[in-house]
Parts: C-alpha cells; sequence; structure tokens
C-alpha cells in the first residue's frame, strides 16, 4: 500500500504510535443498482468497495473520485452520503497504528474499463447484488445502503 507523503513526514515525528485519519469509502454502482464494484486488496486479498485516505485540506467526494480514478481506471459520480464511522485502531505490518474517521458515500459508474490501476488492489470486478463475495459488517452495511432507498445518513449515537 502506498504511504501518502503527508502521513510519511507525521511518522517522522510521532513514530508508530496511533494516528487518527480521515478517510472515504465508495460504494460503486451502476445505474441501477443491479450490480457494485469490488476490488480485491493485495494486502489481504479482501474484497472491498473503494477505499482512500483524505489528503490534507481535499473534499471527501473529490478523495472518493481520484481514488476511484487510481485504484480501478474509473469515473464516478458522487450520489450521497451513506454515513459516517469510526474504524480502528487499525494495526499494520509495519507496527504504524491508525484510526480513521470514515466518510461512505454511494456512486454511480461514468466511465473507464475497470482494472486494478495502483498496485494497491489485484481485481476489480463488476459483481451482481445477488451474488456478492463475503464482505466485513462495516462494507457489507455500506453497500447495503448504497442499495437502499434511505436517503438518511447512517451514524452511530
Amino acid at each position: 500500500m502506498s504511504i501518502p507523503p503527508f502521513i510519511v513526514e507525521l511518522r517522522k515525528h510521532i513514530g508508530t504510535a496511533e494516528l487518527w485519519l480521515s478517510g472515504v469509502t465508495a460504494v460503486v454502482t451502476n445505474t441501477e443498482r443491479t450490480h457494485v464494484l469490488l476490488v480485491k486488496r493485495s494486502d489481504n486479498g479482501q474484497w472491498t468497495p473503494i477505499t482512500g485516505i483524505i489528503d490534507p485540506r481535499e473534499q471527501p467526494a473529490v478523495t472518493a473520485m481520484r481514488e476511484a480514478k487510481e485504484e480501478a481506471n474509473i469515473t464516478i459520480r458522487i450520489e450521497r452520503l451513506l454515513g459516517v464511522d469510526v474504524v480502528g485502531p487499525v494495526a499494520y505490518d509495519n507496527g504504524d497504528t491508525t484510526s480513521y474517521l470514515d466518510i461512505a458515500f454511494h456512486a454511480t459508474y461514468r466511465s473507464g474499463d475497470p482494472y486494478p490501476a495502483d498496485g494497491e488492489n489485484t481485481e476489480v470486478k463488476w459483481f451482481p447484488v445477488t451474488d456478492l463475495p463475503p464482505l466485513n459488517n462495516r462494507f457489507a452495511g455500506c453497500v447495503e445502503r448504497a442499495l437502499s432507498d434511505e436517503e438518511r445518513a447512517y451514524f452511530e449515537i
């Protein structure tokens, strides 16, 4: 996984201590919401929606669009906010620990030939919503909300 330069700089000062970051999850569907685009992560082999870290001063929706292009070579249209959630702590192989404020969006596919464009994933594939691979609870919830007609964003109290 590629580490953004601003995180490399922060790690020089805090070492492997827990770092609080913001990130996005983009659940990409076709217009009819009959298929979901998922990526297979190269670090753990799990299928997930498109995810990424928000760069300093970057709008979260812009991050989702950037990550879709970087990870899967596609352009997307952000449809709506799905929810806001806390993820972590996450321990990485190099000893770093991070927790995330994750902002999840539903997006629709616009264009591009999907493939694993940046090395963070080994596969990119469209799945029928009736035949999704196993997803962790958080991602399964994001996909469920993207496929629903619920307009309210999810958050825990």
